[in-house]
């Protein structure tokens, strides 16, 4: 017979055994795999008929937009209504624009109405995205909310390598790109069903209040609640300073010489990194040392952008790649985690909206800036600048916020759940 004393042993498919997270994760699989189908079917089409970088350019702008907009109110209504009826509503209204952008690939619509489309998918982002992720701990047990948050990021690393690869076959095959907009719109379908079969917790909404005040809330619970504050801010700035893949193209062509299929092996590597790093964590003890575990890997990401930038082995280059996406992915689970911990159930919406924003802005903003810089001083120094940036961006972190150094367990607080009853 086991003693008490005895430490039991970490169940890395615990959460899969839970019915609803399930029917969740599959469904986002789809939906991840649709929406990676898509990103490449706008892109490739576009391209084909204007030629034009700028046009390419758009299609983030049209669908960032609204995200920076809307999001904060998004989250105030997720905080406010039911999230699984908004996930539905907003994964049909998905549904309906995926349709609309393969009838007017079939008929070579007009392209400003193609933009006209991205812009509203950019609008239902802004409401469904901070629903999403407050529907996840309605769906598992607090105890399990860690290895929900690895295997959510290994779903979506899934659907980043396999999208593309599949999208890229399929267009070399049949010359077309109007039946990877019809597979999406199936696969959102799917996720519409599996949603509706979710049941969930009851959890407590948010009290009704004015949308502004609502945010003011929302912002104060952020400043006093250091650790998640941190994570966020850690997360933005490297992913703003290290964005080595935004370049991939220059040193596919110029640097490395390697053409387009090295690119593509190239845009993969960070993907088949994570997961593989998902699914390590997925088997390992729960973190002891969470917050110096993040930090490290953080200085690791930067390091691994510096060897990238200065390399001129392509073997050296993707495995750094598959290194950057590796150590990435701890950063991902350990702020999701925290997302999910240290985050009453009243607040999820409005501070998942902070954290998606945040994440959107430094996206495009590092691709902006990879750009900017390597038009100023070539894409070399902008790489391996990018790296030390983002080790500078740690050591300030790490001297603003202490509580980061001393964060071990991503165990709930008391005071957590305290507010969240």
């Amino acid at each position: 017979m086991t003693s008490a004393s005895t430490p039991t042993r970490r169940d890395p498919y615990a959460v899969l055994r839970v019915r609803d997270f399930r029917f969740l994760l599959i469904g986002r699989v789809l939906a991840s795999l649709g929406g990676e189908m898509l990103s490449f079917a706008i892109a490739w089409e576009l391209w084909l008929r204007t030629h034009s970088t700028l046009a390419l350019g758009l299609v983030g702008l049209a669908q960032v937009l609204p995200v920076i907009v809307l999001s904060l109110p998004g989250g105030h209504f997720a905080d406010q209504h039911d999230r699984k009826r908004i996930m539905i509503a907003g994964q049909s209204l998905f549904v309906v624009c995926s349709v609309s952008l393969a009838v007017l690939s079939w008929l070579q619509g007009p392209i400003p109405v193609i933009y006209g489309v991205l812009l509203a998918i950019g609008t239902v982002r802004a409401f469904s995205d901070p629903a999403s992720s407050a529907l996840v701990p309605q769906t598992v047990p607090p105890e399990l909310f860690a290895n929900a948050a690895t295997w959510n990021s290994s779903s979506w690393q899934l659907a980043a390598i396999t999208g593309p690869a599949i999208a890229g076959v399929w267009v070399a095959a049949v010359h077309s790109v109007t039946w990877l907009y019809v597979f999406d719109a199936c696969a959102i379908a799917v996720y519409v069903v599996l949603l509706t079969l979710i049941r969930g917790r009851r959890v407590p909404l948010a009290r009704k209040a004015a949308t502004l005040e609502s945010l003011k809330e929302g912002l104060r619970f952020m400043g006093k609640t250091r650790v998640v504050l941190a994570a966020i801010t850690l997360d933005m700035f490297a992913v703003l300073f290290g964005g080595a893949v935004a370049l991939l193209p220059v040193y596919a062509t110029d640097i490395l010489k390697v053409g387009p299929t090295g690119l593509g092996i190239m845009r993969a590597a960070p993907s088949v990194g994570a997961l593989l790093m998902a699914l390590v964590l997925a088997h390992m003890p729960a973190f002891k040392k969470a917050g110096k575990t993040l930090l490290t890997a953080v200085v690791g990401f930067g390091l691994a952008t510096i060897v990238f930038g200065l390399s001129r082995n392509f073997v050296l280059s993707v495995l750094m790649l598959f290194v950057l996406g590796a150590l990435d992915n701890i950063s991902v689970v350990i702020r999701a985690t925290l997302m999910l911990t240290r985050v009453p159930d009243t607040m999820r919406g409005r501070i998942s909206a902070v954290n998606g924003l945040f994440i959107s802005m430094s996206n495009e903003l590092g691709t902006f800036e990879s750009g900017l810089l390597a038009a100023a001083v070539g894409p070399v120094i902008a790489v391996w600048g990018g790296g030390i940036g983002t080790i500078l961006v740690v050591m300030v972190v790490g001297a603003v916020f202490p509580e980061m150094r001393r964060l071990k367990s991503l165990e709930p607080e008391p005071e957590t759940e305290t507010v969240a009853g």
